[in-house]
């Protein structure tokens, strides 16, 4: 009782925060007033920071912030891993910490313990990150897809037939191409949106009216469960000639939500398997007759294929890009300086006041992706660009054709000469001020895109790569 009555005062507390009101209640181990914002802030870095487990847990049970970040950028995570507290660092993985946040001189928690030595700390980290990204290959949002497509079995109707009817089998809905959703359970409370999965009877009759139907593929479990057949199917479906509130009342709380920029909110994993089956849904709406000779078409393989009903069409003999989905690839370069010291940002007219983010522009036929990086960045900034680096892509999950390309490159000119039909400004940018800027804590309240988007990641490794520690 007493437990649980200290964590309603701490909830209480946290409450009222962000207001000028001061409060003062008794501590859970002393008798000394917490009344301020700060003191709060303290108490949680000083459990961190001192390996005092049991406080940093009756903390976080007042729902703060585990990511909660001091006026330097540090989180709780960052100090314990500077005084090796290892079981801390355990009790704030388990609760969801991001371990891929930095400080404003652009570390990370595994920086900060291999630069002091706490082997320890710095061995759990690494293990941690090893064991979320067991191949070392940066996993975008919207990359983050764990279904196993399964495309082998896309051409075979009678194998389709029998998942789209297994008791096991679940189906994602969209309405206008907005996904039905709920409120997420993660744990971490980073992510507020979790894909809504119905059963075969709950979408029975729009099966039949032959709404447009994906599948996108079977849950995955590792190759040597020997369970292939029992894993359940996942298949979306286009719901928007029916009434939405009829899915709305299959489960409590849910919503349907415009691709962006809610979908940027969606749990990681479900935010690659929305980019999955908007882009399809998305491109079966838009093409339904045969680009070549204008003849309807009708859907097959999953969903992954339109077949020209003219059997004369020259689309039915071979293979042909516009019988399938397409991918519009484009690329988004963040531009160091000649001398390593800087980096180029800049700003579309549509951007959200004070941000900027890295150049970026699509692919034309016949162009290569270093090319690109080359042409894109002369036409909006005038800079000349020689040595182009791949660091990483993305699938844009509000523009569904788009597969995203990102690359680092460097700059042999300095002067800027603005594109004012693209661009509202583009400015060279010192580490320093990257870092501020990634931490919101820029004196301008200059920003970069969140780290969902690949132009964050970007900005953020190059940061790291010349990290003075």
């Amino acid at each position: 009782m007493r437990m649980l009555n200290r964590i309603r005062v701490w909830q209480c507390i946290i409450r009222k925060l962000n207001t000028p009101a001061r409060f003062v209640v008794m501590m859970k181990s002393s008798d000394q007033p917490l009344d301020t914002k700060k003191s709060f802030e303290e108490k949680y870095f000083d459990c961190a920071a001192n390996g005092n487990v049991e406080e940093l847990k009756f903390l976080l049970q007042a729902t703060f912030n585990s990511d909660h970040r001091n006026s330097k950028g540090w989180t709780a995570l960052m100090f314990a891993a500077r005084h090796g507290q290892v079981p801390v660092i355990e009790t704030l993985l388990e609760k969801g910490c991001d371990v891929n946040l930095v400080n404003k001189t652009g570390q990370t928690a595994q920086d900060i313990a291999l630069f002091w030595d706490q082997k320890n700390a710095a061995d759990m980290l690494t293990d941690f990150i090893k064991k979320e990204n067991p191949d070392k290959q940066l996993r975008n949002y919207f990359s983050l897809n764990n279904l196993d497509r399964m495309a082998e079995h896309r051409k075979d109707n009678s194998w389709l037939e029998t998942k789209l009817k297994e008791e096991t089998t679940k189906f994602i809905v969209f309405s206008d191409l907005k996904p039905l959703v709920v409120s997420s359970s993660n744990s971490a409370k980073r992510y507020k949106y979790s894909l809504v999965r119905l059963a075969h009877k709950d979408v029975e009759l729009e099966l039949k009216s032959n709404s447009l139907l994906v599948f996108l593929g079977v849950e995955s479990f590792p190759k040597d469960c020997g369970a292939e057949d029992a894993r359940q199917a996942l298949f979306a479906l286009d719901v928007t000639n029916t009434d939405e509130t009829k899915f709305k009342s299959l489960v409590d709380e849910s919503v349907f939500i415009p691709g962006y920029p809610a979908s940027m909110q969606l749990d990681p994993s479900d935010a690659g398997i929305f980019a999955e089956a908007r882009s399809m849904l998305d491109w079966l709406d838009r093409y339904k007759f045969c680009a070549t000779c204008g003849s309807s078409t009708k859907v097959t393989e999953g969903g992954y294929k339109r077949t020209c009903d003219n059997q004369s069409c020259r689309t039915n003999k071979g293979i042909h890009n516009t019988c399938y989905p397409r991918t519009d690839p484009s690329v988004i370069m963040l531009v160091v300086s000649p001398d390593k010291k800087r980096c180029l940002l800049g700003r579309k007219k549509q951007f959200p006041a004070k941000m900027y983010s890295c150049l970026a522009g699509f692919m034309e036929p016949g162009e290569t992706i270093e090319d690109t990086c080359r042409r894109e960045v002369y036409e909006e900034s005038g800079i000349r660009v020689g040595r182009v680096d791949y660091h990483s892509s993305q699938p844009c999950g509000h523009s569904p054709c788009s597969l995203m390309l990102g690359c680092i490159a460097l700059a042999s000119s300095e002067n800027i000469k603005i594109d004012n039909d693209e661009m509202e400004d583009v400015q060279w940018f010192h580490r320093a001020e990257l870092v501020q800027m990634l931490t919101r804590q820029h004196p301008q309240g200059l920003f970069v895109p969140p780290d969902q988007a690949i132009a964050h990641q970007i900005i953020k490794a190059w940061v790291r790569m010349t990290a003075n520690l």
